[in-house]
């Protein structure tokens, strides 16, 4: 696919169509790999998309108590 090169201001850059944005999961920010065949975009991956909706459900099902006591019995408090 040919895409033209167009001016942004002093710098230069690449419209991506509505079409391409949606079926590569581009959103605001994407990743540049330069690899040695020229350059790849990919959609960023966030590590901890989505946890406050997982935290959230898992509250409304009590599954989100400690396995492990916050303190345990023979934790030694002296100062170091």
């Amino acid at each position: 696919m040919e895409i033209k090169i167009i001016q942004i201001g002093n710098s230069k850059g690449i419209r991506l169509s509505k079409t391409m944005m949606e079926k590569y999961n581009f959103e605001d920010s994407l990743e540049l790999e330069m690899t040695p065949e020229g350059l790849l975009l990919k959609p960023l991956k966030s590590s901890r998309k989505d946890w406050d909706k997982a935290f959230k459900q898992m509250h409304k099902t009590h599954d989100d108590r400690l396995l492990i006591p916050d303190v345990l019995e023979d934790d030694v408090f002296e100062k170091w």
